[in-house]
């Protein structure tokens, strides 16, 4: 590599990563209690729903009517279930009006069994600060897109600093640290290391993360193409009037017309994951892979007949593997505790590398402060 080339691929990475740094270790120190989310949730929000001996499920159209009792003036938005992580739960928001913002929702925890409220979350506390500060730093959409500049930023930090180092090892063995040298190259080879030995790591972080930033302007494409297809024939509708049908059997017809996979997310007219004349009922498998990916059913609100259903997108999909694999949700326990420890590690590089670039440019400003001194005693 010839020397010009070296310092333009220097630049490209000292000034990305200086501009992105401060911001990276404010995603990696709230990164780390999020990772372990769930577990903290576990140990916080611990409801379990008891089920007696011979009950069945109530309807879930009555479920409902218990949620907004709770909330007069309010109306089902979404319901949730996560039959794997909180059995026998439902969990439903709701709203004023169908396109509320999302901090208008109130949250009903219910008891599928026995109709029993079993908590009523709200969007505070530690871990609700932490995912908003690592999201969007609740400025919303701008703090997303902003976010995901840095991850693209991060993204090429990391391939100029293989393109350095892979020069660099060309006259030194495979991760030196000289130890017998200055505290400026110890620090500098300690940063070269680790920041080689979690390349991958961080690119996998880095590309996820910038992915999950864009997840409005994914699910944005998404509504102007497949699910704008998939009611096209309700375009010129007439808007839905009247009480809708019912959402226990929309739920129970998604189940039969996709077999194979189970009910997520109901979600109920007039928001952006619907049309303003459909339930969708977005389906979800049983691996791990694809419990992570989403299948929409459409349903008629008005009649409740099925209108379509089709499998998601490759960018939809990618958004649905990236959240996940971002914090390391994908391997139980052990996966989480390594992606932990990388993230410290990379805290570390951060901290070192800003120490680096502080120390060079004190540096450089004696060497200039003795030139001119020497200039002067010339004159």
């Amino acid at each position: 590599m010839k020397i010009k080339t070296a310092k333009r691929w220097f630049n490209w990475h000292k000034w990305t990563s200086l501009i992105c740094t401060i911001f990276l270790l404010m995603l990696c120190v709230t990164g780390l209690p999020l990772i372990f989310h769930e577990e903290i949730e576990q140990l916080t929000q611990n409801f379990n729903a008891q089920v007696p001996a011979g009950a069945q499920k109530i309807n879930l159209d009555k479920l409902k009517e218990i949620a907004e009792a709770r909330n007069p003036g309010k109306h089902a938005r979404f319901v949730f279930w996560d039959a794997e992580k909180n059995p026998n739960q439902v969990l439903f928001d709701v709203v004023e009006k169908p396109d509320a913002p999302y901090k208008d929702s109130k949250y009903v925890l219910i008891n599928e069994y026995t109709g029993e409220i079993l908590d009523e979350p709200k969007d505070e506390g530690f871990m609700s600060v932490m995912l908003h500060l690592h999201t969007d730093m609740f400025v919303g959409i701008p703090g997303k897109l902003f976010l995901g500049l840095m991850g693209i930023l991060f993204v090429i930090s990391i391939i100029s600093g293989i393109v350095l180092y892979g020069r660099i090892m060309k006259h030194f063995d495979f991760g030196m640290v000289r130890k017998d040298k200055s505290a400026r190259l110890k620090w500098l080879d300690t940063h070269n290391f680790l920041g080689i030995a979690i390349t991958a790591w961080m690119l996998v972080v880095g590309l996820t993360g910038v992915i999950n930033a864009m997840s409005d302007v994914i699910i944005g494409l998404w509504q102007q193409g497949q699910l704008a297809e998939m009611t096209a024939p309700y375009k010129n509708a007439k808007p839905l009037t009247g009480n809708l049908s019912s959402i226990d059997a929309a739920k129970k017809l998604a189940e039969q017309k996709i077999p194979d996979m189970h009910v997520s997310v109901l979600v109920y007219p007039g928001t952006a994951f619907s049309s303003k004349h459909h339930y969708a009922v977005f389906m979800k498998g049983n691996t791990p892979l694809t419990a992570r990916v989403l299948k929409p059913v459409l349903i008629d609100a008005a009649n409740g007949q099925f209108t379509d259903s089709r499998d998601m997108p490759w960018y939809v999909n990618t958004l649905f593997v990236s959240e996940p694999l971002h914090f390391g949700d994908y391997g139980g326990l052990f996966l989480k505790v390594l992606w932990a420890i990388f993230d410290v590690i990379t805290i570390i590089v951060l901290i070192t590398g800003l120490y680096l670039w502080i120390i060079r440019r004190k540096s450089q400003k004696k060497q200039w402060t003795r030139i001119q001194r020497l200039n002067d005693e010339k004159k």
